[in-house]
């Protein structure tokens, strides 16, 4: 998730900079100003308790604040991150900030501070208050109202400069200079969040050669169970003498080993950027077992990817790789090849089924050279890093 509190005094241009934060990374925006009118139109419990508040002249304290902002995440999702604007406005409203992040598994990532000398913020809301006809846009209004933001707001930036995420940004630039530089902050808060990808697709369908150009280029660990009994077999391990007994005995790896290999190679790893899974999750049991070792760690699926290729294709492929003394056992005949594409759509259709529905499956073209084929591949997985689930 992508969180961000934007700040910035009356006339910085916080609205316009909203909107665009919003819509460019599908965020929800959380004004408290707006959700307690919200609450109060729809007389909600916590709306009638404000709104007494109000018509006896009170302040409506942090806890039913944060109780409606709570309830506002908790309503949403779905959401890829949350913009509050004018939230915390004090350094207590940011310890609240930050117990509610942690109670709901996430964090702040970034407060956006726009800067602008009182002057120009005065210029500025006079020449609107020429064409608003807004009472509250005349110099005293304007000025208390800028001592009351200084004042208060002091306190919240030094909170978060403790913290090192608070970032500066001039707002006496042009709108685009300020769009381009908080996109670039955006960008960077991004890229830091783990990726974990899982790469279905039929034998044959490129899984292997694209999922580890894919761990090349984003720095991730490429984890295939394939690979990890192969390495068991090849050192000769415990692990390695039952699996080569299972395959001489026709029979399957049980999971049971699967996540022994799964598990030490996450744990091996914990500092990871992110993994890519090929061959993992096989069957559904295997899907929640890969969701439960990745939660362990305070992890998800970010995004999975299905190549698609052609019936025909995909046995021309392995057939053409069997022939070259590089294949799999079930590459040596065409019937074989066969009865493995059937066996991959009995047991691994229902898994993408699943992850479609949960994590929002994305097919790919499995056709074409390598690096149209990775290109396209790569193109999916730029938009879940800017759009995260």
């Amino acid at each position: 998730m992508l969180n961000i509190a934007l700040f910035g005094p009356p006339g910085a241009g916080k609205g316009t900079q909203s909107e665009h934060l919003v819509k460019e990374y599908n965020l929800l925006y959380i004004s408290t100003g707006d959700l307690l009118r919200q609450e109060i139109a729809d007389q909600t419990p916590l709306g009638i308790q404000a709104q007494s508040i109000i018509a006896a002249g009170g302040l409506v304290s942090d806890e039913i604040i944060v109780q409606i902002i709570e309830k506002t995440i908790i309503d949403h999702p779905g959401a890829n991150g949350f913009l509050f604007d004018g939230f915390p406005r004090t350094y207590v409203q940011a310890y609240i900030l930050e117990g509610l992040m942690l109670k709901l598994n996430t964090s702040l990532n970034c407060l956006l501070s726009l800067n602008l000398p009182e002057e120009v913020c005065v210029e500025r809301l006079l020449n609107r208050g020429k064409t608003s006809g807004r009472s509250d846009d005349n110099e005293m209004v304007i000025r208390n109202r800028l001592r009351e933001y200084n004042e208060k707001t002091i306190p919240v930036l030094s909170f978060y400069r403790e913290k090192g995420i608070c970032y500066d940004i001039d707002g006496t630039r042009s709108i685009e200079e300020v769009t381009r530089e908080l996109d670039a902050i955006a960008a960077n808060e991004l890229k830091k969040q783990p990726l974990n990808i899982v790469l279905f697709g039929y034998p044959g369908s490129g899984r292997d050669s694209q999922g580890k150009a894919l761990a090349e280029r984003y720095g991730l660990e490429f984890i295939s169970t394939n690979e990890m009994l192969e390495n068991e077999i090849r050192n000769q391990t415990e692990i390695g003498k039952t699996v080569i007994d299972l395959y001489n005995n026709g029979q399957q790896v049980p999971d049971e080993i699967v996540v022994q290999l799964i598990e030490r190679r996450l744990n091996a790893n914990a500092n990871a950027k992110g993994f890519i899974f090929k061959g993992l999750p096989r069957t559904l049991v295997q899907s929640y077992i890969l969701d439960g070792l990745l939660k362990k760690r305070g992890r998800s699926i970010s995004i999975a990817l299905e190549l698609e290729v052609p019936l025909l294709d995909l046995v021309s492929r392995l057939d053409e790789r069997g022939r070259s003394g590089h294949g799999m056992s079930y590459d040596s005949s065409v019937a074989k090849i066969i009865e493995r594409l059937r066996e991959h759509e009995s047991k691994t259709l229902p898994v993408i089924a699943k992850y479609a529905q949960q994590h929002g499956l994305v097919k790919v073209d499995g056709t074409g050279t390598f690096d149209e084929i990775f290109s396209r591949l790569c193109a999916e997985v730029e938009k879940s890093i800017k759009n995260p689930r």
